[in-house]
């Protein structure tokens, strides 16, 4: 048995791991997109470094596009077989492949438009909606806790991660030659403190184990306090310098949480009478999905739903559907907050909020997660005084500001507790994924201290065998 990593090796982003059985027969864990990583972008999701067609089923952890955002291309270039996920990402990952292809077709147009006046070669997206909807037929849903056979000698369980609605860290049994090998992937682990989520749950003692560590060398604050942080930068921006707070949001999860933190600050009769926007569809329809899912609710949310019938809206909230009314926000000169995606500020109309506020010292840029270091939010979170946005140069006069806490992945101390219901002693092999390499090296010797003997961060491609 071999598993090798084609993405999410020594980064963030593009999550796939390959597991080839003895057999022969191929299992894809995730099959996610490269995002934020600048010119290196385009080639890493143009090759999947294995070839679809020999692919014989893909189990998603969760739909974030960074797991689920190339699902289409490998349908489009072969694959058949059938797509394992939880119900909740079943619902998400349909409006994000469908928000995704819509996207870069869109954002094709746009740069085609700049190469053709260049004379330059035209682009084309990765896939289209025909592709997503060829796609989605081929998902099966799988309950937590419920083990499920997905082919002969290999059995699934999910456990929920905590990390977005419907997250899942995979559990697979594998029967090989009369031996039984047990692999856990973690997926994304959310936080055992999350203000909106059930905590990640234990799972069965593993062989192998990847597992996320994007944070592995972090402690987030407090979850609260970063409730009184987007009052503050609220206050600050919209009501003392009359400005425009703009804030990159993944539309699942993030902007849920910021929707929440509203929510209560309307209830406690703190939130300034100014006119709140989330510019993005996707982003309705991502808190709609979450609505139907209560189940995924921690305790406090359920119980502020005895009172409040939607934790997720309060007065003076409006969501943005069309182009025009996104483009006509730009004249709007009153102080106003605009949550808009995406959350790295790489891709949607957040890009250009950006681009037509960026100049306007009275506004904000409010960072409120995890930016890969070369997207539009990484290199703002770094001070950068100049960016380019789509091919034009601008100087950065707003203020950056940046909120740590609000994080849907854990940190160290979440990492270790999602790992403490595991012998040390029993896992021949932990693999980390999902991270930069210089944080990865400080959380293997964190888990070296904890008892795992062998810890290993795998390069792009690298092929490993297990057993």
């Amino acid at each position: 048995m071999k598993i090798a990593f084609h993405g999410a090796a020594r980064t963030v982003t593009g999550s796939k791991h390959l597991l080839t059985l003895k057999n022969g027969k191929k299992i894809l864990l995730d099959c996610g997109m490269f995002q934020g990583l600048g010119d290196d972008t385009a080639p890493l999701n143009k090759e999947f470094g294995f070839e679809p067609a020999e692919i014989d089923c893909l189990v998603l952890s969760h739909a974030h596009i960074d797991h689920s955002g190339l699902i289409p291309k490998l349908v489009k270039e072969g694959f058949e077989g059938p797509i394992y996920c939880t119900p909740a990402t079943h619902d998400l990952t349909r409006i994000l492949l469908f928000d995704s292809a819509e996207i870069q077709e869109s954002d094709a147009r746009f740069l085609n438009k700049r190469l053709s006046r260049e004379g330059r070669p035209s682009v084309a997206p990765l896939y289209r909606e025909a592709d997503v909807q060829r796609a989605l037929s081929l998902i099966r849903e799988v309950d937590y806790q419920h083990p499920f056979s997905i082919m002969d000698g290999v059995e699934l369980l999910f456990t929920d991660a905590g990390h977005i609605i419907g997250s899942a860290a995979v559990h697979l049994k594998i029967q090989e030659e009369g031996k039984e090998v047990r692999l856990s992937f973690s997926g994304d682990v959310g936080r055992y403190k999350d203000i909106i989520l059930r905590s990640p749950e234990t799972f069965p003692q593993a062989d192998f184990i990847l597992l996320e560590s994007t944070y592995g060398n972090s402690l987030h604050p407090a979850p609260q306090p970063a409730r009184e942080a987007l009052l503050q930068h609220i206050i600050e921006t919209c009501v003392e310098r009359k400005g425009k707070l703009i804030i990159p949001a993944f539309s699942v999860g993030r902007t849920q949480e910021l929707l929440y933190d509203l929510n209560r600050l309307q209830l406690e009769g703190k939130l300034p009478r100014i006119p709140f926007y989330v510019d993005s569809p996707l982003s309705m329809e991502a808190t709609e999905v979450v609505k139907r899912h209560p189940e995924c609710f921690n305790k406090t949310v359920a119980k502020l739903l005895e009172i409040d019938d939607d934790p997720f809206s309060f007065p003076g909230l409006r969501y943005i559907k069309s182009v025009d009314e996104s483009k006509a926000l730009n004249y709007h000169k009153d102080p106003c907050v605009i949550l808009s995606a995406s959350g790295m500020a790489e891709a949607g109309r957040v890009k250009h909020h950006i681009a037509n506020n960026i100049d306007d010292p009275r506004n904000t840029i409010l960072i409120v997660g995890y930016c890969e270091p070369h997207s539009l939010g990484g290199r703002l979170m770094r001070g950068a005084q100049e960016v380019t946005i789509y091919g034009e140069r601008y100087s950065v006069n707003a203020n950056v500001g940046v909120i740590r806490s609000m994080s849907a992945h854990g940190d160290y101390e979440d990492l270790c507790q999602f790992l403490a219901c595991q012998d040390p002693r029993a896992v021949q092999r932990l693999f980390l994924v999902h991270g930069e390499y210089e944080v990865q090296q400080d959380f293997r010797d964190r888990l070296i201290k904890k008892g795992f003997t062998d810890v290993v961060i795998p390069e792009q491609h690298q092929e490993f065998g297990l057993g």
